[in-house]
C-alpha cells in the first residue's frame, strides 16, 4: 500500500511546489502597491479586542489574585512595556526579525524558506511573521495547507493595513501559548518562574521566547530537558545575532529550567472573589488592600492556625479607621483546604460575640450618666428576672469599679450595666456602626445579647472598635478604593465616653507579647469554648482576630485572651509603628472614686433599685429655719453637728454649693462654719436624692 503526504516522492514535490508558489505568490503580491491592494480586497482581519483575565489588584497595582478567562484559560493583559526589554528583543530576533518593517508578510523570508525547502528536498524553516501568528492563533486553528497559509497571508496583511506594529506585538504577548491552559508570557512567567515579566534574567527570557514554537513538547513542568535544549538555541541566536555576549550566554546556560508550575497569585482570595461576583464584566478591580501587608498577616494566620489543631480557621481583618479602607482581609489561612473549610469567608461569618461588646455597654451607661470609669460595682451573685450570669472563672470578686469590672471582662457588673442602659438602645447603637445584629429567632433583645446571645460577624466587630477609635463616630469600611472618603459620619458614642472606653481598654492586662498601655484591646470567648476574638486598635488602625472552626463545634482550650489576643500583637507588628492613642478630649471628667458626685460613685441596678424600700434623706439637724447661736463662749471653729435621717449612704454634705463632709458609712458628720449669716445646708445620698435646710448662724 503505497504511502500518502511528504513521506512519498510524490508528497514532497508537492509541498515543494507549494512553497515555492507560495513563495511567489507573496513576493509579488507584496513587491507592488497595486498587487499587495489586489491581494487583500475583501478580507477582514480578525480582532485584537482579546478578552483577558479578569485581575484584582491591590492599591498600588499589585497583583493580588486573577482569574481565568470564560473558557477557563489563564490569558493575563499585558502591555508592551510591562515585558522585559530583553525578552522582546530575542522574540525579535528568534522569530521575526523584520518585524517592525514588514507589511505583515516577510517576502525575503517566505523565499528563503522556499529556496531551502527547494535545496534540501524538505521542510527547513519556516516564514511566519508575528503578525501571520496572531492571526493564527485569533482563529482558533493551525493552518497545515497551503490555501490556509495563503489565507493567513492575506489576513496579516489585512490586518496590518489596520492595526500598528505595537498593537499587533502587544497581541502576541498575551496570546502566545505555554503549555496548558496558560496563554501569554505574564502567564507563563507567573507559572513557571513566580515573578511578573518586567524584569527577567537572560535565561528567563530565552525560556520564554523558546516555548510557544511547542508548548506541550517541552513545558517545564514535564518535559524540562525538552525546554532545556530549545532555551539554548535561542540563546545561542541572540549570541549570534550580537544581543548577548559569549560569557552572558555561557552563564545563561548554566541556569536552572523550572521544573514545576506555580500556583498564580491568591491574596486576599475571599475578598478578591467578592469584588468580581458584585460588578461582573469589568477587566480590573482595584483595592484598598495593601498587598505587602496583606500577605505578612497570611502568613501569620497560616503560622498560627497550624498551633491550634485540625479543623480551626482564621480570620483578620485591618483597616485605617481615619479613612475606612480595609487594608488586608484574610478570609481564612488556607483558601483551598478542605480540612479548615478554607473556602468560607469567615471575616463574613455569623458568629457569638462573646464579651466584646461590652465596651459599648459600658459607653453607654458613660454617656447616659449612669456611671464613670471609677464609679463602683458590685460583682455578686445576682439574678436578673430569671437570667443569672457567672463569670468566666466562676468566681466572683465582690465590689470593684467599672475599670476593673471591664479590663477583668467580669460579667454580672456588664449585666448590670445592660439593664441599666437598655438591650434596646444597645442594638440600635450597634446598628448606628453598621453593624447588623442576628437575634435569635427575631426576638426582642435581652440581657443575654451583652456576653454573647447575639449573632455578628467579624467585620461587624471591626466597624464597631473603629466608631470607638473614632471618638464613637461611625465609619463605612470599604475595600474598593473608589468608595466615598468618610465624612462625619453617625453618632455611635458620645465623644467623651468613647475616650473612657478607650482608656480603660489600653489598661486591659497585655498578652505576653506585648507592652501594656500602647493599644486599646479587649478578648472574648463565646459559650463553649467555639469562637475566640481578639479587637483592638491604636491612633490609626483597627484590627480584628478570629478563631474557632467553621462549624461551629467546641475547640478545648480556646480562649480569646491565650489565642486570639498573641495573634493581634503579632498583626499590629506587621502594620509598622504604633500610632498613639489620642489624648482625652475636653470635658473629661478625670477623678478618684470618692472625688466622683455621689450619683456617680456607685452603679446601682435597677432591679434592685426598685425593690429597695429605703426613704429618701432627711436632715434630722439642724432642721430648715433654726436660728442656730453659736454662744460667746464658743469660738468659730466650733464644730457643727450635721444628722441626717433615712436616705442610703455614704452621704456627701453641702453648704452653699461647696461640700464640707463626707459621711461613707455613718450618719453624722460634722462642719466648721466660718463665719455667721445664713446658710444653706444640703445632703445627698448614694442614690443623688437630696435635703436641704436654710439656716442663720447668730454669733
Amino acid at each position: 500500500m503505497a504511502s500518502t503526504g511528504i513521506g512519498t516522492v510524490a508528497g514532497r514535490r508537492r509541498v515543494l511546489l507549494g512553497a515555492a508558489l507560495l513563495a511567489a505568490a507573496l513576493f509579488g503580491a507584496v513587491a507592488g502597491p497595486l498587487g499587495w491592494q489586489a491581494f487583500v480586497a475583501g478580507v477582514t482581519p480578525p480582532s485584537l479586542a482579546i478578552p483577558t483575565s479578569p485581575l484584582v489588584v491591590d492599591r498600588d497595582g499589585r497583583l493580588l489574585r486573577p482569574f481565568t478567562v470564560a473558557d477557563g484559560r489563564w490569558r493575563l493583559p499585558v502591555t508592551l512595556d510591562e515585558v522585559d526589554p530583553r525578552f522582546v528583543a530575542m522574540l525579535l530576533a528568534w522569530e521575526d526579525q523584520r518585524f517592525w518593517t514588514h507589511a505583515g508578510v516577510d517576502p525575503w523570508a517566505v523565499a528563503r524558506a522556499a529556496f531551502q525547502a527547494l535545496a534540501a528536498g524538505r521542510i527547513v524553516s519556516g516564514a511566519s511573521t508575528l503578525t501571520m501568528q496572531v492571526v493564527r492563533l485569533r482563529q482558533g486553528e493551525p493552518t497545515r495547507d497551503l490555501a490556509g497559509k495563503v489565507a493567513q497571508a492575506r489576513q496579516a496583511l489585512a490586518l496590518e493595513r489596520q492595526a500598528d506594529k505595537t498593537a499587533i506585538l502587544t497581541a502576541y504577548l498575551r496570546l502566545a501559548p505555554y503549555g496548558g491552559n496558560l496563554e501569554g508570557v505574564r502567564s507563563a512567567a507567573l507559572a513557571y518562574l513566580g515573578k511578573e515579566p518586567r524584569r527577567l534574567t537572560t535565561a528567563e527570557a530565552a525560556l520564554l521566547v523558546a516555548l510557544p514554537q511547542a508548548p506541550e513538547a517541552r513545558r517545564p513542568d514535564r518535559n524540562p530537558q525538552a525546554a532545556r535544549r530549545a532555551r539554548d538555541r535561542v540563546l545561542a541566536r541572540a549570541e549570534a545575532r550580537g544581543l548577548i555576549d559569549t560569557a552572558e550566554a555561557a552563564a545563561a546556560r548554566q541556569e536552572p529550567v523550572p521544573t514545576r508550575r506555580r500556583p498564580f497569585p491568591m491574596l486576599a482570595a475571599h475578598a478578591a472573589a467578592r469584588a468580581v461576583r458584585e460588578a461582573p464584566g469589568r477587566d480590573l478591580y482595584r483595592l484598598s488592600i495593601d498587598a505587602g501587608l496583606q500577605r505578612r498577616l497570611e502568613a501569620l494566620a497560616a503560622e498560627r492556625v497550624a498551633a491550634v489543631g485540625p479543623g480551626v480557621s482564621l480570620a483578620l481583618l485591618a483597616a485605617d479607621h481615619r479613612s475606612g479602607e480595609i487594608l488586608a482581609a484574610v478570609g481564612s489561612p488556607d483558601p483551598i483546604s478542605t480540612g479548615r473549610q478554607g473556602f468560607i469567608d469567615m471575616t463574613r461569618a455569623v458568629r457569638s460575640p462573646g464579651s466584646t461588646l461590652k465596651p459599648l455597654i459600658y459607653g453607654l451607661g458613660f454617656e447616659l450618666g449612669l456611671a464613670h470609669p471609677e464609679s463602683l460595682i458590685e460583682d455578686r451573685p445576682s439574678g436578673f428576672s430569671g437570667y443569672v450570669p457567672s463569670n468566666f472563672d466562676r468566681t466572683f470578686h465582690g465590689t470593684v469599679t467599672v475599670r476593673e469590672a471591664l479590663q477583668r471582662s467580669l460579667n454580672v457588673p456588664a449585666v448590670t450595666m445592660l439593664e441599666a442602659v437598655g438591650p434596646a438602645r444597645l442594638v440600635a447603637r450597634l446598628r448606628r456602626a453598621g453593624v447588623t445584629p442576628v437575634l435569635p429567632d427575631l426576638s426582642p433583645p435581652g440581657l443575654a445579647i451583652g456576653l454573647g446571645g447575639v449573632g455578628l460577624t467579624l467585620t461587624d466587630l471591626v466597624h464597631l472598635y473603629a466608631a470607638i477609635a473614632r471618638g464613637g463616630e461611625a465609619v463605612e469600611l470599604s475595600n474598593h478604593l473608589e468608595h466615598p472618603a468618610s465624612g462625619p459620619g453617625r453618632r455611635v458614642l458620645e465623644r467623651r465616653a468613647a475616650w473612657q472606653v478607650g482608656d480603660i481598654l489600653a489598661g486591659a492586662p497585655a498578652p505576653t507579647n506585648a507592652s501594656p498601655g500602647t493599644l486599646a484591646y479587649k478578648t472574648g470567648t463565646s459559650y463553649g469554648y467555639r469562637d475566640a476574638w481578639a479587637i483592638g486598635f491604636d491612633g490609626r488602625h483597627v484590627v480584628g482576630v478570629w478563631v474557632g472552626r467553621p462549624d461551629g463545634a467546641p475547640v478545648p482550650g480556646l480562649v480569646g485572651i491565650n489565642v486570639a489576643a498573641p495573634i493581634l500583637i503579632d498583626a499590629f507588628a506587621r502594620l509598622g509603628p504604633r500610632t498613639p492613642l489620642p489624648a482625652p478630649p475636653r470635658g473629661v471628667l478625670i477623678a478618684t472614686t470618692a472625688d466622683l458626685p455621689p450619683p456617680l460613685r456607685r452603679v446601682r441596678a435597677p432591679h434592685q433599685a426598685a425593690t429597695t424600700t429605703i426613704a429618701a434623706p432627711e436632715i434630722a439637724y439642724p432642721p430648715d429655719g433654726a436660728q442656730i447661736a453659736l454662744g460667746l463662749d464658743r469660738t468659730i471653729s466650733a464644730p457643727l453637728p450635721l444628722k441626717v435621717r433615712n436616705g442610703l449612704p455614704p452621704f456627701i454634705w453641702y453648704v452653699d454649693g461647696a461640700p464640707v463632709a463626707r459621711s461613707p458609712y455613718g450618719r453624722p458628720a460634722d462642719w466648721h462654719p466660718a463665719s455667721p449669716g445664713f446658710a444653706t445646708i444640703a445632703v445627698v445620698d448614694a442614690r443623688g436624692r437630696a435635703s436641704r435646710a436654710r439656716v442663720l448662724l447668730e454669733p
